[in-house]
């Protein structure tokens, strides 16, 4: 979506997609909107490296959410995006991954748009994405998964949150559980209660596309006393399916059971 172009007393903001951590993974467009940035309000595991892109003038503030402590509430944070652009500023809103999934883009964006503040959405590649692409792993192929769901393990509360567990269980396709590390034993027991079976392949990524991503593969069975094993703390996703038997387990360091 295009920006409008600011009027005299208003800027704008810019809701950015840094991708999931490595920073040659951030997009042209986004690397442009940090460089006229005067304000940015960055998520939690922002590699500095990107946040020098911006102007040395600009104002850098961290308003990520680690392990449960919120730096700032979501309410607190579009205000603050609000309050910047209406002094003219323009912000840029830096988050993790993609700003429309499970980033609460959506949130921001109804804030500015009942502001009345310019404002456009720059995509970035979420962590499905690149998790498949280092394990070399195809979330969707003809010939085993023509579907691929996009869920949260992780609710506003810490517990997981209701999903139509059959429908996933029944789709066939691909499931990409986000920031379900400490929820996936509940995962995979209601795929399990709603009828998939437990040999289905699955893995784990913590720090999807950074230096020190790792994996571990197990099945949608055994695979969260693995996890539960591997001291992983970092964020995490877990791919469960067919396709993730496609996968060249050679790519990065890897857990699995013995």
């Amino acid at each position: 979506m295009s920006a409008c172009q600011p009027n005299k007393t208003t800027g704008r903001a810019s809701l950015v997609g840094a991708g999931p951590g490595a920073p040659d993974l951030l997009t042209l467009r986004a690397v442009k909107a940090l460089q006229s940035a005067d304000v940015v309000l960055f998520d939690a595991l922002i590699d500095p490296s990107i946040l020098d892109l911006a102007p040395e003038h600009a104002r850098r503030i961290d308003v990520g959410k680690r392990c449960g402590r919120h730096a700032m509430n979501q309410a607190a944070i579009n205000r603050l995006i609000v309050q910047h652009a209406q002094q003219g500023a323009h912000v840029v809103r830096l988050k993790g991954g993609d700003p429309f999934v499970f980033g609460r883009g959506g949130e921001e964006l109804d804030s500015l748009r009942l502001a009345g503040v310019p404002v456009e959405v720059v995509p970035g590649v979420t962590a499905a994405c690149a998790a498949a692409a280092s394990l070399q792993l195809p979330l969707t192929h003809r010939d085993v998964a023509r579907s691929v769901h996009f869920v949260t393990g992780h609710g506003s509360d810490g517990t997981l949150p209701g999903h139509d567990w059959r429908a996933l269980a029944l789709s066939g396709g691909t499931i990409a559980a986000y920031m379900a590390g400490r929820t996936l034993p509940s995962v995979a027991a209601n795929l399990m209660q709603a009828g998939m079976v437990g040999s289905t392949p699955a893995v784990a990524v913590e720090n999807a596309s950074r230096p020190d991503e790792r994996c571990a593969y197990g099945t949608l069975a055994t695979l969260p006393g693995i996890l539960a094993a591997s001291g992983f703390d970092g964020p995490t996703l877990v791919l469960i399916g067919a396709v993730v038997g496609l996968a060249q387990s050679d790519i990065v360091p890897v857990l699995q059971a013995a």
